[in-house]
This record gives C-alpha cells, structure tokens and sequence, in this order.
C-alpha cells in the first residue's frame, strides 16, 4: 500500500487549495485511449492559400484605400477649387515672404514687418503691370507699322522656298479683310450672346478677386502667427504622433518653400534676360513678352516652348523670319542656362524628381486641372516624395551587377 501511494504521489500533479473544482491530471490522463484514433490537425482555408498570394492581395487592397484617399482628395480640392486655389497662392507668398519678415522681426513688431512685406509685393506687382501696360500701349503703333514690313518679309522668304508659293501682298490683305468682315459680321449676329459671355466672365473676375483677397488674408495669419498655429494643430495630435509628423512636414514645407522661392527667382531671371535680348532685337512689346517667359516659367516642359513661340510670332510680324529666329535662339539658350545652371544652383537638392516623374506629373495635372493642375503638379509631387523619404527607412542598395535570370527547369525555353 506504501509503494502504492508513493507512485500516486509521484504521477499525480500538484492540486491547488482553494474552493475551486479540482485541476488534477495525472501522466495516465493525458496517454490516448488503446484503439483511438490520432486527433486531426486543424486546417483552415488561409493555409490552402499561397503565401505570395495573401501578401499580393493584401498588398492589393492598401494600394486600392490608398487610391480612394487620393481620389476623394482630388475631387474635393476640385469641389472647393477657390480655397484650394486661394490657400495654395498663400503658401507661396508665405514662403517667399518669410525671410523678409523673419529679417524685419529683428528690427520691429513681427505684425509691423508682415504688413509692410505684403505691401512691398503688391507695390512691385503694381508697378511691373503698370510698366507692361504702358509698354504695349506706346508700342503697339510701332508693332502695326512694322507688320507691313514684317509681311513683305514673309511673302519673300515664300517665294524663295523649293516650293515657292506665289501670293500678293493685295491678295494676303484681301483674305485679311475677308477674315475681318467675317468676324464682324459673327459679332453682329451674336451681339446677345456675347453680351451674356462678358457677363459671366465677370464673374470670373469675382472669383479671381475673392482668391486673391483671401490669399492674402491667409498669408497675413500664416506670417504672423505661422509657428503658433502649427504648435495648435500638433497638440492635438497623439503624443506619439506629434514627432514624425513634425519632421515629415518639416521636410515638406522645405521643400516646397525652396520649390517656390527658387522658381520665382529663376522665373525672374529668364524674364530678365529675355527682356534684354528682344529689346537688342528691336522688337516690339518687349516687356509683355518678358511678362509670358515668366508666367511660362512656372509651367514645367510646356510653358517655355509656348513663351519661345510666342515671342517668334511677334518677331516674325515685325520684322521677319530671321528675327524670329533669333528670337527663338535667345529663348532657347537662356531656358538651357536656366536647366544647367541656375536650378541645380537655386534649388540645389530641394527638388530633385526624374524628368519622367515631371513630364507624367504635368500631364496629369494637365488633365485634372488644367494650367493650374500643370503648375501645381510637381510641388504637390515633391513634397509627397520628401514627405515619403522621412517616414520610409530605404533597405541597404544592390552593389554589383544585377544577377543575370537562368532558365528553370520546367519552363518552355
């Protein structure tokens, strides 16, 4: 009976004192019953499924929330296209702004300095508007008088081809004539019409003006009170959030304060020089066309062609195929200067985007939004790539040559 007992003892676990059911198994418990079949291993559907393939789909559906995040934000910066229009302009006037209130607030109130920098910027605006207006009105005599010459010039180089095309100076005037007859014979029968397009092109104009009444408005608080806000917004943010999301923006506000403050400065430059080149030209309405290689500076790929042949129009009615072609020549050499030299130098590394990722993003923005989808697109596309590169650590880079791909066995050769 002792050795009985003992070998209980010593196959039977520890049974806790409490009032709860007893817990004890012993070694012969857990030995499966002569006869019984062994348990089954559970099986479920997930693993009939090949690992590749759950991470493919899985992989499938983030990208497909992502896209739907983007898409709803796309349609409701179109929807509310005045805020965003208006709230975009604000940020690059505060970015080209900032320097020169942050410069002022040494001297003066930080308010005394954010007003006197919007005025410094609207007085510049004025004065460069009244300076082109007053350009082509004074010479848009000498642009009509020009046109002549410009014609007989045309008619010559014509004549002179391989294929020379015989037409009149009396003949290239009577189909002028004709065109302009005909355009007011179409302002005649369409007087209604038109009258109700002016109508709602003024209120185009509105909503121009109310863009850039509530731009400035924007800026005014973002200059002033800019940090204060910002330190706002993160405060409400998780405390475990509030770091990387301080960098991740930090990151996108530097580079697309640089985006902003360097095509301004290289937009300036190519007018600049464009200026001084059609003026050596003699060609009319310099100034206004100095206006459109700056506007056409803020459009990647397609707003300097568009500029360049512009200016060639106007070269060739003035004074002929070779001054438009010179025309053309200066353009193109000061865009080159402008891709070589003064963005590497101004932008440095604040923006650096393949010429693919540029060419699909201005065709994007094209179709989405226009012009001002084409001149949003690569900052918008700059800052999410800044944005992506602080918060995605890169994998150690392949050195070396790529492995070369040999044929498995199996597959069709």
């Amino acid at each position: 009976m002792r050795n009985v007992s003992m070998l209980r003892k010593r196959n039977t676990w520890a049974v806790p004192t409490s009032n709860k059911p007893s817990q004890s198994f012993t070694s012969a418990s857990r030995m499966p019953r002569p006869g019984a079949r062994p348990p089954k291993s559970r099986s479920t559907s997930k693993d009939a499924i090949p690992s590749w393939l759950r991470t493919g789909g899985t992989s499938a559906w983030l990208l497909l929330g992502i896209l739907i995040v983007a898409s709803a934000a796309v349609w409701l910066a179109a929807e509310l296209r005045l805020v965003f229009v208006a709230l975009f302009l604000a940020l690059v006037l505060a970015s080209l702004l900032n320097p020169l209130v942050n410069f002022l607030d040494k001297f003066m109130p930080r308010l005394l300095g954010v007003f006197i920098s919007l005025l410094t910027l609207v007085g510049l605006a004025a004065a460069l508007v009244s300076f082109v207006v007053y350009s082509v009105s004074t010479q848009w005599a000498a642009l009509a008088d020009s046109f002549g010459n410009g014609i007989d010039l045309i008619l010559d180089f014509l004549r002179a081809t391989p294929i020379p095309v015989e037409v009149s100076r009396d003949e290239l005037y009577a189909w002028l004539n004709d065109l302009t007859n005909t355009g007011l014979d179409y302002l005649k029968s369409n007087a209604g019409a038109l009258a109700t397009e002016l109508l709602s092109n003024a209120g185009t104009f509105a909503f121009g003006a109310t863009i850039f009444v509530l731009a400035i408005f924007i800026t005014l608080f973002f200059l002033f009170s800019g940090t204060s806000m910002w330190r706002w917004f993160l405060n409400r943010l998780p405390a475990r959030y509030r770091l990387i999301t301080h960098e991740a923006a930090s990151a996108g506000w530097f580079t697309f304060s640089g985006y902003a403050r360097g095509t301004i400065i290289i937009a300036t430059t190519n007018a600049f020089f464009a200026y001084l080149w059609i003026e050596f030209l003699h060609v009319p309405l310099s100034p206004a066309l100095a206006v459109i290689v700056f506007i056409g500076s803020f459009i990647p790929l397609i707003g300097a062609p568009t500029a360049m042949f512009v200016s060639m129009i106007v070269g060739l009615a003035a004074h002929g195929v070779w001054t438009a072609v010179f025309v053309g020549i200066g353009v193109a050499l000061i865009g080159q200067i402008e891709g070589h030299i003064l963005q590497p130098f101004i932008m440095g590394s604040q923006v650096s985007l393949h010429p693919a990722v540029v060419g699909l993003g201005v065709t994007a923005g094209t179709i989405v939004a226009g012009i001002f989808g084409a001149i949003v697109a690569i900052p918008i596309i700059s800052v999410i790539w800044s944005v992506y590169c602080v918060l995605h650590t890169d994998d150690p880079p392949i050195e070396g040559e790529l492995p070369v791909y040999k044929h498995h066995r199996g597959l069709p050769a």
